[in-house]
């Protein structure tokens, strides 16, 4: 780039049932502010209302659209809950077009397709065409690890997609704790459009309290999916060695109202999510969990033991924090428990196995994955 003007990034996210995209997205939209763009984050997903709005990071908000359930089932209109139609995806793909050709992006960086989101490809083909037209540079952003599928020709399909939309594909992983090909068949595919950023973690904090006598903090993410782990893990606390540690259970803003507890025993603290997490976590002797990519990445920076509940689906199709949960127990920093074996009695056996891991003091792994997503994207511009 010459001349004083900063540079233009339009980044599109496309949430559909947690928070965990949205998390990642606004640390990378972050810190590519801070790099020196002038940042647009198109988002098509729920606004979840619990996150600050972000310096040098402008949002626009496209016609929100959600899962219908944990099974993915379908797409609705999360205005109305129905199923889109033709006419919603007219009109969604008419707004999209509208803000790529009005931002006039140096870079169009695109969230999860075509490797998930491919029900978006109405938008986001034309809009990615569009952006090229302008002249802009075109990324992809994914996850280090994606719901593994058993179509090998599928696989090598989407790889080849990939490889005509993107200069870059920017995977949010550290390589030493899980590469591409450990979830994606035709990762050879779009090896040379590939750079690990790191894990996009947060900045590390240091707790107040001292984590050999710490709470067990008890959290679920954004909570769509957390119910059941919730209800076993109030009813393991009398069951297990940390009984008499305080608990903490957040829950998080998309918890089913008939899943919030309501008969709470004393010892135990229900709050919202918060967002000191990582300095709870910091200060904790244990973390019961999901095994989702932003509550994987606050334990490998804070070094907390944790039990891991991956959430698989109603089918089990659902893969990868199953995969991400068995990295972190091979690792030495989890025990894992699938949902199938979820019972009180399973989470207290796995909460006394937990509280026997070393506590690391230190992660192994590149945990800036946002500022190295900022470097790699300014680079792309030149």
């Amino acid at each position: 780039m010459t001349g004083a003007r900063r540079p233009r990034l339009l980044f599109h996210v496309q949430h559909m049932l947690g928070i965990g995209h949205r998390i990642r997205a606004d640390r990378i939209a972050l810190a590519c502010a801070r790099a020196g763009f002038d940042v647009t984050v198109l988002e098509g997903g729920v606004p979840d209302g619990i996150h600050p709005e972000q310096p040098g990071v402008t949002r626009i908000h496209l016609p929100p659209a959600r899962a219908a359930d944990a099974g993915f089932s379908a797409i609705v209109d999360a205005d109305t809950g129905r199923e889109i139609d033709d006419a919603w995806r007219v009109r969604r793909a008419a707004a999209c077009l509208d803000e790529v050709s009005a931002a006039k992006p140096d870079v169009f960086l695109v969230e999860s397709y075509p490797f998930a989101r491919r029900a978006f490809a109405f938008e986001l083909d034309p809009a990615i065409a569009e952006a090229r037209r302008g002249g802009a540079k075109i990324a992809g952003s994914i996850r280090d690890i994606l719901v593994a599928r058993p179509d090998r020709l599928k696989n090598a399909r989407i790889a080849e997609k990939a490889r005509t939309l993107f200069d870059r594909i920017l995977v949010h992983g550290d390589p030493g704790f899980a590469q591409l090909a450990d979830s994606f068949s035709a990762a050879p595919v779009v090896a040379d459009r590939v750079i690990y950023t790191g894990i996009v973690g947060p900045e590390p904090v240091h707790g107040t309290g001292n984590p050999s006598d710490g709470e067990v903090v008890v959290s679920v993410g954004g909570g769509a999916v957390g119910g059941a782990l919730i209800r076993a893990a109030i009813q393991a606390r009398e069951l297990c060695r940390l009984k008499d540690r305080p608990w903490r259970i957040l829950v998080g803003p998309n918890l089913p109202d008939f899943d919030r507890p309501t008969d709470v025993p004393p010892g135990v603290a229900i709050e919202p999510a918060r967002p000191d997490f990582l300095s709870l976590l910091s200060s904790a002797s244990l973390s019961v969990s999901q095994a989702g990519y932003n509550t994987v990445a606050d334990l490998a920076v804070s070094g907390c033991p944790a039990v891991l509940v991956p959430f698989a689906g109603p089918s089990g199709k659902e893969t990868e924090q199953p995969l991400r949960a068995r990295l972190m127990q091979a690792a030495g920093r989890a025990v894992c428990l699938s949902e199938a074996d979820l019972t009180p009695q399973a989470l207290a056996g796995a909460i006394d196995r937990a509280a026997g891991l070393f506590r690391h003091a230190e992660t192994p792994y590149r945990t800036g994955g946002a500022a190295a997503s900022a470097r790699a994207l300014m680079e792309l511009v030149g």
